[in-house]
Protein backbone atom coordinates (compact mmCIF):
# COMPACT_ATOMS: atom_id res chain seq x y z
CA UNK A 1 0.00 0.00 0.00
CA UNK A 2 1.53 3.28 -1.16
CA UNK A 3 -0.10 6.52 -0.05
CA UNK A 4 0.92 9.66 -1.88
CA UNK A 5 1.57 12.99 -0.19
CA UNK A 6 -1.99 14.02 -1.14
CA UNK A 7 -3.45 10.97 0.61
CA UNK A 8 -1.50 11.63 3.80
CA UNK A 9 -2.44 15.32 3.70
CA UNK A 10 -6.13 14.40 3.61
CA UNK A 11 -5.78 11.95 6.51
CA UNK A 12 -3.72 14.27 8.73
CA UNK A 13 -6.04 17.22 7.98
CA UNK A 14 -9.06 15.18 9.02
CA UNK A 15 -7.47 14.15 12.32
CA UNK A 16 -6.41 17.75 13.01
CA UNK A 17 -9.93 19.04 12.33
CA UNK A 18 -11.38 16.42 14.65
CA UNK A 19 -9.06 17.45 17.49
CA UNK A 20 -9.78 21.14 16.80
CA UNK A 21 -13.53 20.54 17.16
CA UNK A 22 -12.94 18.87 20.52
CA UNK A 23 -10.98 21.88 21.77
CA UNK A 24 -13.45 24.37 20.27
CA UNK A 25 -16.44 22.97 22.19
CA UNK A 26 -14.57 22.44 25.47
CA UNK A 27 -16.19 25.37 27.29
CA UNK A 28 -19.72 24.50 26.15
CA UNK A 29 -19.29 20.98 27.51
CA UNK A 30 -17.90 22.03 30.89
CA UNK A 31 -20.90 23.74 32.46
CA UNK A 32 -22.82 20.74 33.76
CA UNK A 33 -23.52 17.05 33.25
CA UNK A 34 -26.39 18.01 30.96
CA UNK A 35 -24.00 20.05 28.83
CA UNK A 36 -21.40 17.27 28.76
CA UNK A 37 -23.63 14.24 28.14
CA UNK A 38 -26.69 15.79 26.42
CA UNK A 39 -25.26 18.85 24.66
CA UNK A 40 -27.43 21.09 26.86
CA UNK A 41 -30.59 19.43 25.44
CA UNK A 42 -30.40 21.81 22.50
CA UNK A 43 -29.46 19.73 19.43
CA UNK A 44 -31.48 20.31 16.24
CA UNK A 45 -33.06 17.20 14.73
CA UNK A 46 -30.70 16.98 11.75
CA UNK A 47 -27.54 16.98 13.90
CA UNK A 48 -28.97 14.40 16.31
CA UNK A 49 -30.27 12.29 13.41
CA UNK A 50 -27.01 12.33 11.46
CA UNK A 51 -25.16 11.45 14.64
CA UNK A 52 -27.37 8.37 15.10
CA UNK A 53 -26.67 7.23 11.54
CA UNK A 54 -22.94 7.92 11.84
CA UNK A 55 -22.67 5.90 15.03
CA UNK A 56 -24.28 2.83 13.44
CA UNK A 57 -21.89 3.19 10.47
CA UNK A 58 -18.95 1.52 12.18
CA UNK A 59 -15.80 0.43 10.37
CA UNK A 60 -16.99 -3.17 10.42
CA UNK A 61 -20.45 -2.52 8.92
CA UNK A 62 -19.53 -2.49 5.18
CA UNK A 63 -17.33 -5.54 5.74
CA UNK A 64 -20.22 -7.41 7.39
CA UNK A 65 -22.54 -6.50 4.51
CA UNK A 66 -19.94 -7.76 2.02
CA UNK A 67 -19.80 -11.07 3.91
CA UNK A 68 -23.58 -11.43 3.82
CA UNK A 69 -23.62 -10.60 0.08
CA UNK A 70 -21.12 -13.42 -0.44
CA UNK A 71 -23.24 -15.91 1.53
CA UNK A 72 -26.81 -14.84 0.78
CA UNK A 73 -26.80 -12.14 -1.91
CA UNK A 74 -28.83 -8.95 -1.54
CA UNK A 75 -31.60 -10.78 0.33
CA UNK A 76 -29.15 -11.49 3.17
CA UNK A 77 -29.61 -7.89 4.24
CA UNK A 78 -32.95 -8.88 5.74
CA UNK A 79 -30.88 -9.93 8.76
CA UNK A 80 -30.82 -6.20 9.58
CA UNK A 81 -33.52 -4.75 7.32
CA UNK A 82 -36.12 -6.36 9.61
CA UNK A 83 -35.03 -4.02 12.42
CA UNK A 84 -36.73 -1.09 10.66
CA UNK A 85 -40.07 -2.23 12.11
CA UNK A 86 -38.85 -1.75 15.68
CA UNK A 87 -36.98 1.41 14.77
CA UNK A 88 -40.15 3.09 13.57
CA UNK A 89 -41.94 2.01 16.75
CA UNK A 90 -39.28 3.93 18.68
CA UNK A 91 -39.79 6.93 16.41
CA UNK A 92 -43.51 7.37 16.98
CA UNK A 93 -44.22 5.76 20.33
CA UNK A 94 -41.12 6.56 22.40
CA UNK A 95 -39.03 9.45 21.04
CA UNK A 96 -41.29 12.12 22.55
CA UNK A 97 -41.58 10.24 25.85
CA UNK A 98 -37.80 9.98 26.26
CA UNK A 99 -37.45 13.73 25.67
CA UNK A 100 -40.39 14.50 27.96
CA UNK A 101 -38.97 12.39 30.81
CA UNK A 102 -35.98 14.78 31.07
CA UNK A 103 -33.66 12.13 32.47
CA UNK A 104 -29.93 12.31 31.87
CA UNK A 105 -29.51 8.60 31.04
CA UNK A 106 -31.80 5.71 30.23
CA UNK A 107 -30.91 4.14 33.60
CA UNK A 108 -32.15 7.21 35.45
CA UNK A 109 -35.53 6.29 34.00
CA UNK A 110 -35.63 3.40 36.52
CA UNK A 111 -35.72 5.93 39.37
CA UNK A 112 -38.65 7.93 38.04
CA UNK A 113 -40.68 4.85 37.00
CA UNK A 114 -40.15 2.25 39.77
CA UNK A 115 -40.08 2.14 43.56
CA UNK A 116 -38.31 -0.12 46.05
CA UNK A 117 -34.82 -0.48 47.49
CA UNK A 118 -33.82 -2.85 44.68
CA UNK A 119 -34.08 -0.02 42.10
CA UNK A 120 -30.80 1.64 43.09
CA UNK A 121 -28.95 -1.70 43.12
CA UNK A 122 -30.31 -2.64 39.69
CA UNK A 123 -29.44 0.80 38.32
CA UNK A 124 -25.89 0.63 39.72
CA UNK A 125 -25.39 -2.91 38.44
CA UNK A 126 -26.53 -2.02 34.92
CA UNK A 127 -24.34 1.09 34.89
CA UNK A 128 -21.24 -1.10 35.28
CA UNK A 129 -22.49 -4.01 33.17
CA UNK A 130 -23.62 -1.87 30.21
CA UNK A 131 -21.27 1.11 30.65
CA UNK A 132 -18.06 -0.87 31.16
CA UNK A 133 -18.26 -4.58 30.35
CA UNK A 134 -20.70 -4.70 27.47
CA UNK A 135 -19.60 -1.35 26.10
CA UNK A 136 -15.97 -2.48 26.09
CA UNK A 137 -16.92 -5.61 24.17
CA UNK A 138 -18.81 -3.58 21.54
CA UNK A 139 -15.82 -1.27 21.17
CA UNK A 140 -13.59 -4.34 20.99
CA UNK A 141 -15.59 -5.68 18.05
CA UNK A 142 -15.31 -2.34 16.25
CA UNK A 143 -11.58 -2.19 17.01
CA UNK A 144 -11.13 -5.74 15.69
CA UNK A 145 -12.70 -4.70 12.37
CA UNK A 146 -10.45 -1.64 12.16
CA UNK A 147 -7.43 -3.85 12.86
CA UNK A 148 -8.48 -6.13 9.99
CA UNK A 149 -8.81 -3.12 7.68
CA UNK A 150 -5.32 -1.90 8.57
CA UNK A 151 -3.80 -5.37 8.16
CA UNK A 152 -5.33 -5.89 4.70
CA UNK A 153 -4.94 -2.29 3.58
CA UNK A 154 -1.31 -1.85 4.58
CA UNK A 155 -0.16 -5.48 4.72
CA UNK A 156 1.02 -5.15 8.32
CA UNK A 157 1.08 -7.61 11.22
CA UNK A 158 -1.54 -7.77 13.98
CA UNK A 159 0.65 -6.19 16.68
CA UNK A 160 1.38 -3.10 14.58
CA UNK A 161 -2.27 -2.76 13.59
CA UNK A 162 -3.33 -3.18 17.22
CA UNK A 163 -0.97 -0.43 18.41
CA UNK A 164 -2.19 1.86 15.61
CA UNK A 165 -5.83 1.35 16.64
CA UNK A 166 -4.93 1.90 20.31
CA UNK A 167 -3.32 5.20 19.35
CA UNK A 168 -6.30 6.20 17.25
CA UNK A 169 -8.67 5.31 20.07
CA UNK A 170 -6.61 7.47 22.44
CA UNK A 171 -7.13 10.43 20.10
CA UNK A 172 -10.88 9.72 20.08
CA UNK A 173 -10.95 9.53 23.88
CA UNK A 174 -9.14 12.88 24.11
CA UNK A 175 -11.51 14.84 21.91
CA UNK A 176 -14.68 13.15 23.22
CA UNK A 177 -13.62 13.72 26.86
CA UNK A 178 -12.90 17.36 26.10
CA UNK A 179 -15.92 18.29 24.00
CA UNK A 180 -18.66 16.05 25.38
CA UNK A 181 -21.67 15.05 23.30
CA UNK A 182 -21.84 18.35 21.41
CA UNK A 183 -18.37 17.87 19.95
CA UNK A 184 -19.11 14.20 19.30
CA UNK A 185 -22.24 14.97 17.28
CA UNK A 186 -20.57 17.71 15.24
CA UNK A 187 -17.66 15.43 14.33
CA UNK A 188 -20.20 12.66 13.63
CA UNK A 189 -21.81 14.85 10.97
CA UNK A 190 -18.50 15.50 9.23
CA UNK A 191 -17.46 11.87 9.51
CA UNK A 192 -20.75 10.58 8.11
CA UNK A 193 -20.58 12.84 5.05
CA UNK A 194 -17.01 11.70 4.41
CA UNK A 195 -17.89 8.03 4.90
CA UNK A 196 -20.88 8.07 2.55
CA UNK A 197 -19.04 10.11 -0.08
CA UNK A 198 -16.11 7.70 -0.05
CA UNK A 199 -18.29 4.59 -0.30
CA UNK A 200 -20.36 6.03 -3.16
CA UNK A 201 -17.21 6.95 -5.12
CA UNK A 202 -15.78 3.45 -4.59
CA UNK A 203 -19.03 1.81 -5.75
CA UNK A 204 -19.21 3.96 -8.90
CA UNK A 205 -15.55 3.40 -9.84
CA UNK A 206 -15.65 -0.34 -9.16
CA UNK A 207 -18.91 -1.11 -10.97
CA UNK A 208 -17.72 0.81 -14.04
CA UNK A 209 -14.30 -0.88 -14.12
CA UNK A 210 -13.25 -3.12 -17.01
CA UNK A 211 -13.46 -6.20 -14.76
CA UNK A 212 -17.13 -5.57 -13.97
CA UNK A 213 -18.42 -3.72 -17.03
CA UNK A 214 -21.13 -1.57 -15.46
CA UNK A 215 -24.46 -2.70 -14.00
CA UNK A 216 -25.26 -4.73 -17.12
CA UNK A 217 -21.91 -6.52 -16.92
CA UNK A 218 -22.41 -7.18 -13.21
CA UNK A 219 -25.80 -8.80 -13.86
CA UNK A 220 -24.35 -10.92 -16.66
CA UNK A 221 -21.46 -12.19 -14.55
CA UNK A 222 -23.46 -13.17 -11.47
CA UNK A 223 -26.42 -15.55 -11.03
CA UNK A 224 -29.84 -13.90 -10.89
CA UNK A 225 -30.33 -15.26 -7.35
CA UNK A 226 -27.69 -12.82 -6.09
CA UNK A 227 -30.00 -9.93 -7.01
CA UNK A 228 -33.13 -11.17 -5.23
CA UNK A 229 -34.46 -8.52 -2.85
CA UNK A 230 -36.49 -11.05 -0.88
CA UNK A 231 -35.55 -14.43 0.62
CA UNK A 232 -36.19 -17.70 -1.18
CA UNK A 233 -39.28 -19.25 0.43
CA UNK A 234 -39.29 -22.41 -1.69
CA UNK A 235 -37.18 -24.40 0.75
CA UNK A 236 -34.70 -25.23 -2.03
CA UNK A 237 -31.76 -23.82 -0.02
CA UNK A 238 -30.50 -21.93 -3.08
CA UNK A 239 -26.87 -20.85 -3.22
CA UNK A 240 -26.31 -17.10 -3.10
CA UNK A 241 -29.67 -16.13 -1.65
CA UNK A 242 -31.29 -16.07 1.77
CA UNK A 243 -33.30 -19.31 2.00
CA UNK A 244 -35.91 -19.46 4.74
CA UNK A 245 -39.43 -20.77 5.14
CA UNK A 246 -42.31 -18.29 5.08
CA UNK A 247 -43.25 -19.25 8.66
CA UNK A 248 -39.70 -18.68 9.87
CA UNK A 249 -39.50 -15.35 7.99
CA UNK A 250 -42.79 -14.16 9.48
CA UNK A 251 -41.53 -15.15 12.92
CA UNK A 252 -38.25 -13.42 12.18
CA UNK A 253 -39.77 -10.07 11.20
CA UNK A 254 -42.81 -10.36 13.47
CA UNK A 255 -41.12 -11.23 16.76
CA UNK A 256 -37.45 -10.26 16.82
CA UNK A 257 -37.94 -6.51 16.47
CA UNK A 258 -39.98 -6.21 19.67
CA UNK A 259 -38.74 -9.13 21.75
CA UNK A 260 -34.94 -8.96 21.60
CA UNK A 261 -32.50 -6.44 23.05
CA UNK A 262 -29.42 -5.54 21.04
CA UNK A 263 -27.08 -2.50 21.14
CA UNK A 264 -28.43 0.37 19.03
CA UNK A 265 -31.77 -1.37 18.45
CA UNK A 266 -33.24 -1.58 21.94
CA UNK A 267 -37.06 -1.97 21.85
CA UNK A 268 -38.57 1.27 23.08
CA UNK A 269 -35.32 3.12 22.57
CA UNK A 270 -32.17 2.89 24.63
CA UNK A 271 -28.41 3.23 24.43
CA UNK A 272 -27.01 6.05 22.33
CA UNK A 273 -30.32 6.31 20.44
CA UNK A 274 -32.19 7.43 23.56
CA UNK A 275 -29.25 9.67 24.46
CA UNK A 276 -29.65 11.50 21.15
CA UNK A 277 -33.43 11.76 21.61
CA UNK A 278 -32.97 13.24 25.07
CA UNK A 279 -30.43 15.76 23.75
CA UNK A 280 -32.73 17.39 21.18
CA UNK A 281 -34.35 20.83 21.51
CA UNK A 282 -37.85 19.51 22.09
CA UNK A 283 -40.18 16.58 21.46
CA UNK A 284 -40.75 17.46 17.80
CA UNK A 285 -37.01 17.50 17.13
CA UNK A 286 -36.69 14.18 18.95
CA UNK A 287 -39.24 12.52 16.65
CA UNK A 288 -37.79 14.03 13.48
CA UNK A 289 -34.23 13.08 14.45
CA UNK A 290 -35.26 9.46 14.95
CA UNK A 291 -37.36 9.44 11.75
CA UNK A 292 -34.42 10.78 9.74
CA UNK A 293 -32.17 8.15 11.30
CA UNK A 294 -34.46 5.29 10.26
CA UNK A 295 -34.84 6.53 6.68
CA UNK A 296 -31.14 7.33 6.19
CA UNK A 297 -30.06 4.10 7.90
CA UNK A 298 -32.16 1.83 5.68
CA UNK A 299 -32.55 3.79 2.42
CA UNK A 300 -29.39 5.82 1.86
CA UNK A 301 -26.54 3.79 3.33
CA UNK A 302 -26.89 0.19 2.07
CA UNK A 303 -26.59 0.45 -1.69
CA UNK A 304 -22.93 1.54 -2.05
CA UNK A 305 -21.93 -1.33 0.27
CA UNK A 306 -24.12 -3.80 -1.61
CA UNK A 307 -22.72 -2.76 -5.00
CA UNK A 308 -19.12 -3.12 -3.78
CA UNK A 309 -19.97 -6.50 -2.22
CA UNK A 310 -21.45 -7.76 -5.50
CA UNK A 311 -18.54 -6.43 -7.55
CA UNK A 312 -16.09 -8.14 -5.17
CA UNK A 313 -17.66 -11.50 -6.14
CA UNK A 314 -16.64 -10.82 -9.74
CA UNK A 315 -13.24 -9.22 -9.18
CA UNK A 316 -12.02 -11.49 -6.36
CA UNK A 317 -13.25 -15.03 -7.09
CA UNK A 318 -10.64 -16.38 -4.65
CA UNK A 319 -12.61 -15.01 -1.66
CA UNK A 320 -14.07 -17.53 0.75
CA UNK A 321 -16.86 -17.32 3.31
CA UNK A 322 -14.30 -16.71 6.05
CA UNK A 323 -12.58 -13.74 4.40
CA UNK A 324 -15.39 -12.34 2.21
CA UNK A 325 -15.36 -9.08 4.16
CA UNK A 326 -11.79 -8.48 3.01
CA UNK A 327 -13.14 -7.92 -0.48
CA UNK A 328 -14.33 -4.47 0.53
CA UNK A 329 -10.91 -3.49 1.85
CA UNK A 330 -9.16 -4.99 -1.18
CA UNK A 331 -11.42 -2.92 -3.44
CA UNK A 332 -10.45 0.22 -1.55
CA UNK A 333 -6.82 -0.61 -2.14
CA UNK A 334 -7.09 -1.62 -5.80
CA UNK A 335 -9.61 0.79 -7.33
CA UNK A 336 -9.18 4.18 -5.66
CA UNK A 337 -6.65 6.57 -7.26
CA UNK A 338 -4.32 8.92 -5.39
CA UNK A 339 -6.24 11.40 -3.24
CA UNK A 340 -9.45 9.42 -3.43
CA UNK A 341 -7.68 6.51 -1.75
CA UNK A 342 -6.79 8.79 1.16
CA UNK A 343 -10.34 10.14 1.17
CA UNK A 344 -11.88 6.68 1.42
CA UNK A 345 -9.45 5.59 4.10
CA UNK A 346 -10.34 8.79 5.96
CA UNK A 347 -14.00 7.86 5.54
CA UNK A 348 -13.36 4.58 7.33
CA UNK A 349 -11.43 6.40 10.03
CA UNK A 350 -14.45 8.68 10.40
CA UNK A 351 -16.87 5.76 10.61
CA UNK A 352 -14.68 4.14 13.23
CA UNK A 353 -14.18 7.30 15.27
CA UNK A 354 -17.86 8.29 15.30
CA UNK A 355 -18.82 4.91 16.77
CA UNK A 356 -16.03 4.89 19.35
CA UNK A 357 -16.63 8.47 20.51
CA UNK A 358 -20.33 7.79 21.02
CA UNK A 359 -19.74 4.55 22.92
CA UNK A 360 -17.20 6.25 25.20
CA UNK A 361 -19.46 9.21 25.95
CA UNK A 362 -22.53 7.01 26.48
CA UNK A 363 -20.72 4.58 28.78
CA UNK A 364 -19.19 7.43 30.80
CA UNK A 365 -22.66 8.89 31.35
CA UNK A 366 -23.67 5.68 33.16
CA UNK A 367 -20.60 5.61 35.39
CA UNK A 368 -20.94 9.30 36.25
CA UNK A 369 -24.69 9.76 36.65
CA UNK A 370 -25.94 6.31 37.62
CA UNK A 371 -23.04 5.01 39.70
CA UNK A 372 -20.94 7.89 41.08
CA UNK A 373 -23.58 10.63 41.50
CA UNK A 374 -26.38 8.31 42.62
CA UNK A 375 -24.23 6.70 45.31
CA UNK A 376 -22.42 9.85 46.49
CA UNK A 377 -23.18 10.76 50.11
CA UNK A 378 -22.42 14.43 49.45
CA UNK A 379 -23.74 16.11 46.33
CA UNK A 380 -20.69 16.96 44.19
CA UNK A 381 -20.46 20.15 42.16
CA UNK A 382 -21.25 20.15 38.44
CA UNK A 383 -17.61 20.97 37.72
CA UNK A 384 -16.48 17.89 39.64
CA UNK A 385 -19.08 15.72 37.89
CA UNK A 386 -17.83 16.83 34.47
CA UNK A 387 -14.30 15.93 35.58
CA UNK A 388 -15.56 12.49 36.68
CA UNK A 389 -17.23 12.11 33.27
CA UNK A 390 -13.94 12.84 31.51
CA UNK A 391 -12.03 10.41 33.72
CA UNK A 392 -14.72 7.76 33.12
CA UNK A 393 -14.25 8.24 29.37
CA UNK A 394 -10.52 7.52 29.70
CA UNK A 395 -11.18 4.54 31.98
CA UNK A 396 -13.58 2.92 29.50
CA UNK A 397 -11.03 3.49 26.75
CA UNK A 398 -8.38 1.57 28.71
CA UNK A 399 -10.77 -1.31 29.44
CA UNK A 400 -11.77 -1.38 25.76
CA UNK A 401 -8.16 -1.61 24.62
CA UNK A 402 -7.74 -4.67 26.85
CA UNK A 403 -11.00 -6.19 25.55
CA UNK A 404 -9.79 -5.68 21.98
CA UNK A 405 -6.70 -7.75 22.69
CA UNK A 406 -8.87 -10.46 24.30
CA UNK A 407 -11.77 -10.24 21.83
CA UNK A 408 -11.65 -13.91 20.80
CA UNK A 409 -12.01 -14.94 24.44
CA UNK A 410 -14.88 -12.67 25.52
CA UNK A 411 -16.89 -12.09 22.34
CA UNK A 412 -18.50 -15.53 22.57
CA UNK A 413 -19.98 -14.65 25.95
CA UNK A 414 -21.23 -11.32 24.61
CA UNK A 415 -22.91 -13.00 21.62
CA UNK A 416 -24.57 -15.39 24.05
CA UNK A 417 -25.92 -12.51 26.15
CA UNK A 418 -27.27 -10.68 23.10
CA UNK A 419 -28.81 -13.88 21.77
CA UNK A 420 -30.38 -14.64 25.12
CA UNK A 421 -32.39 -11.43 25.33
CA UNK A 422 -35.58 -12.61 23.62
CA UNK A 423 -38.65 -11.49 25.57
CA UNK A 424 -36.97 -8.62 27.42
CA UNK A 425 -38.12 -6.13 24.79
CA UNK A 426 -41.80 -6.55 25.68
CA UNK A 427 -41.18 -5.16 29.18
CA UNK A 428 -39.02 -2.31 27.87
CA UNK A 429 -41.95 -1.30 25.67
CA UNK A 430 -44.81 -1.86 28.11
CA UNK A 431 -43.17 -0.06 31.03
CA UNK A 432 -44.16 3.18 29.29
CA UNK A 433 -47.72 2.13 28.44
CA UNK A 434 -48.90 -0.10 31.31
CA UNK A 435 -48.83 1.07 34.91
CA UNK A 436 -48.75 -2.48 36.32
CA UNK A 437 -45.15 -3.15 35.13
CA UNK A 438 -42.81 -2.92 38.13
CA UNK A 439 -39.10 -3.26 38.82
CA UNK A 440 -39.43 -7.03 39.33
CA UNK A 441 -41.00 -7.31 35.87
CA UNK A 442 -37.86 -5.82 34.36
CA UNK A 443 -35.45 -7.82 36.52
CA UNK A 444 -37.20 -11.13 35.77
CA UNK A 445 -37.36 -10.28 32.03
CA UNK A 446 -33.60 -9.67 32.14
CA UNK A 447 -32.77 -12.99 33.80
CA UNK A 448 -35.39 -15.34 32.28
CA UNK A 449 -34.12 -15.16 28.64
CA UNK A 450 -30.71 -16.48 29.70
CA UNK A 451 -32.37 -19.58 31.15
CA UNK A 452 -34.84 -19.95 28.27
CA UNK A 453 -32.16 -19.51 25.60
CA UNK A 454 -29.84 -22.03 27.27
CA UNK A 455 -32.57 -24.69 27.46
CA UNK A 456 -33.76 -24.02 23.89
CA UNK A 457 -30.27 -24.05 22.34
CA UNK A 458 -28.50 -26.74 24.34
CA UNK A 459 -31.34 -29.08 25.35
CA UNK A 460 -34.18 -28.79 22.83
CA UNK A 461 -32.34 -27.85 19.62
CA UNK A 462 -29.99 -30.90 19.51
CA UNK A 463 -33.05 -33.17 19.35
CA UNK A 464 -33.96 -31.67 15.97
CA UNK A 465 -30.55 -32.12 14.30
CA UNK A 466 -31.25 -33.86 10.98
CA UNK A 467 -28.43 -34.60 8.50
CA UNK A 468 -26.35 -31.72 9.79
CA UNK A 469 -29.25 -29.25 9.63
CA UNK A 470 -30.92 -28.03 12.79
CA UNK A 471 -34.58 -27.68 11.88
CA UNK A 472 -35.40 -26.10 15.24
CA UNK A 473 -32.91 -23.25 14.80
CA UNK A 474 -33.75 -22.63 11.14
CA UNK A 475 -37.45 -22.27 11.98
CA UNK A 476 -36.59 -19.64 14.60
CA UNK A 477 -37.49 -22.16 17.30
CA UNK A 478 -34.91 -20.80 19.73
CA UNK A 479 -36.21 -17.23 19.36
CA UNK A 480 -39.86 -18.23 19.78
CA UNK A 481 -39.22 -20.63 22.68
CA UNK A 482 -37.11 -18.10 24.59
CA UNK A 483 -39.63 -15.33 23.98
CA UNK A 484 -42.55 -17.47 25.16
CA UNK A 485 -40.70 -18.65 28.28
CA UNK A 486 -39.60 -15.10 29.19
CA UNK A 487 -43.09 -13.69 28.66
CA UNK A 488 -44.66 -16.29 30.95
CA UNK A 489 -42.04 -15.67 33.63
CA UNK A 490 -42.32 -11.88 33.74
CA UNK A 491 -46.13 -11.96 33.65
CA UNK A 492 -46.21 -14.33 36.63
CA UNK A 493 -43.66 -12.21 38.50
CA UNK A 494 -45.55 -9.00 37.72
CA UNK A 495 -48.83 -10.19 39.20
CA UNK A 496 -47.13 -12.02 42.10
CA UNK A 497 -45.36 -8.84 43.30
CA UNK A 498 -46.66 -5.51 44.51
CA UNK A 499 -47.20 -2.68 42.00
CA UNK A 500 -44.94 0.33 41.94
CA UNK A 501 -45.74 2.80 44.71
CA UNK A 502 -48.84 4.84 43.84
CA UNK A 503 -47.14 8.16 44.51
CA UNK A 504 -44.28 7.21 42.16
CA UNK A 505 -46.72 6.22 39.41
CA UNK A 506 -48.69 9.46 39.82
CA UNK A 507 -45.48 11.46 39.59
CA UNK A 508 -44.36 9.56 36.49
CA UNK A 509 -47.71 9.97 34.75
CA UNK A 510 -47.85 13.68 35.54
CA UNK A 511 -44.38 14.19 34.09
CA UNK A 512 -44.49 11.96 31.00
CA UNK A 513 -48.26 11.75 30.28
CA UNK A 514 -48.06 8.44 28.39
CA UNK A 515 -50.98 6.95 26.47
CA UNK A 516 -52.09 3.39 27.07
CA UNK A 517 -53.21 1.59 30.22
CA UNK A 518 -52.89 4.40 32.78
CA UNK A 519 -56.57 4.83 33.62
CA UNK A 520 -56.10 4.81 37.43
CA UNK A 521 -53.83 7.86 37.13
CA UNK A 522 -55.47 9.73 34.25
CA UNK A 523 -57.53 12.43 35.93
CA UNK A 524 -58.40 14.44 32.83
CA UNK A 525 -60.12 13.16 29.71
CA UNK A 526 -57.66 13.48 26.84
CA UNK A 527 -57.71 12.40 23.22
CA UNK A 528 -55.42 9.44 22.57
CA UNK A 529 -52.79 9.70 19.85
CA UNK A 530 -52.36 5.94 19.64
CA UNK A 531 -54.61 5.22 16.60
CA UNK A 532 -52.90 7.92 14.54
CA UNK A 533 -49.44 6.92 15.73
CA UNK A 534 -50.18 3.32 14.77
CA UNK A 535 -51.01 4.36 11.19
CA UNK A 536 -47.89 6.59 11.09
CA UNK A 537 -45.83 3.60 12.16
CA UNK A 538 -47.25 1.22 9.52
CA UNK A 539 -47.11 3.74 6.68
CA UNK A 540 -43.59 4.93 7.56
CA UNK A 541 -42.33 1.32 7.47
CA UNK A 542 -44.12 0.80 4.16
CA UNK A 543 -42.68 4.08 2.81
CA UNK A 544 -39.10 3.34 3.89
CA UNK A 545 -39.07 -0.17 2.42
CA UNK A 546 -40.61 1.21 -0.78
CA UNK A 547 -37.90 3.85 -1.13
CA UNK A 548 -35.21 1.27 -0.33
CA UNK A 549 -36.44 -1.05 -3.10
CA UNK A 550 -37.13 1.86 -5.49
CA UNK A 551 -33.47 2.96 -5.25
CA UNK A 552 -32.27 -0.63 -5.70
CA UNK A 553 -34.42 -1.29 -8.75
CA UNK A 554 -33.33 2.04 -10.23
CA UNK A 555 -29.68 1.07 -9.83
CA UNK A 556 -30.27 -2.30 -11.51
CA UNK A 557 -32.37 -0.77 -14.31
CA UNK A 558 -35.46 -2.88 -13.66
CA UNK A 559 -37.85 -0.23 -14.94
CA UNK A 560 -41.17 -1.98 -14.31
CA UNK A 561 -40.25 -2.50 -10.68
CA UNK A 562 -39.02 1.11 -10.50
CA UNK A 563 -42.52 2.30 -11.43
CA UNK A 564 -44.18 -0.03 -8.90
CA UNK A 565 -41.95 0.87 -5.98
CA UNK A 566 -41.97 4.56 -6.93
CA UNK A 567 -45.78 4.61 -6.85
CA UNK A 568 -45.72 2.68 -3.57
CA UNK A 569 -43.34 5.26 -2.10
CA UNK A 570 -45.57 8.14 -3.16
CA UNK A 571 -48.82 6.62 -1.91
CA UNK A 572 -47.35 5.61 1.45
CA UNK A 573 -45.82 9.07 1.90
CA UNK A 574 -49.16 10.80 1.27
CA UNK A 575 -51.00 8.59 3.76
CA UNK A 576 -48.18 8.97 6.28
CA UNK A 577 -48.23 12.76 5.98
CA UNK A 578 -52.01 12.96 6.40
CA UNK A 579 -52.01 10.95 9.62
CA UNK A 580 -48.89 12.66 10.96
CA UNK A 581 -50.80 15.95 10.83
CA UNK A 582 -53.56 14.42 12.97
CA UNK A 583 -51.13 13.70 15.80
CA UNK A 584 -49.71 16.26 18.21
CA UNK A 585 -46.17 15.65 16.93
CA UNK A 586 -46.22 18.71 14.67
CA UNK A 587 -47.51 20.97 17.45
CA UNK A 588 -44.96 23.65 18.28
CA UNK A 589 -43.18 22.78 21.51
CA UNK A 590 -40.85 25.49 22.86
CA UNK A 591 -37.18 24.66 22.93
CA UNK A 592 -35.19 24.82 26.14
CA UNK A 593 -33.91 28.26 25.17
CA UNK A 594 -37.45 29.55 24.56
CA UNK A 595 -38.94 28.40 27.86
Amino acid sequence: MNFTALDWTIIVSFLAITLFIGLYFKNKASGSLTDFFLAGRNLPWYIAGISMVATTFAADTPLWVAEEIYKKGISGNWLWWNMLIGGMVTTFFFARLWRRAEVLTELEFLEIRYSGEIVNFFRSFKSVYLGVFFNAVIIGWVNAAMIKILMVFFGIEFDIAFMSVAGLMTLVAIYSSISGLLGVTITDSIQFILAMTGCIILAVIMVNSDQVGGIDGLKEKLPASRFNFFPDFSGANSVGTFSISILAFVSFIGVQWWSSWYPGGEPGGGGYISQRMMSTKNEKHSVFATLFFQIAHYCLRPWPWIIVGLCALVVYPELTEKNAGNGFVMAMNDFMPSGLKGLLFTAFLGAYMSTISTQLNWGASFLTNDLYLKNSKKKPSQKKLVLVGRLATIFIMLVAIFSTYMIDTISGAARFLIGSSAGLGAVLILRWYWWRINIWSEISATIAPIIGFSVAKYVIAPIYEIDGTNVFEESEGILLTTTLFTTIVWLIVTFATKPTDKQKLESFYKKVKPDGAWKPFRKEKTKSNLPYLFVCWITSVWMTYSVLFFIGKLIFKEWDSVMIWGASSLVSFIIFRLFLQKTSILDKTPSINEQ
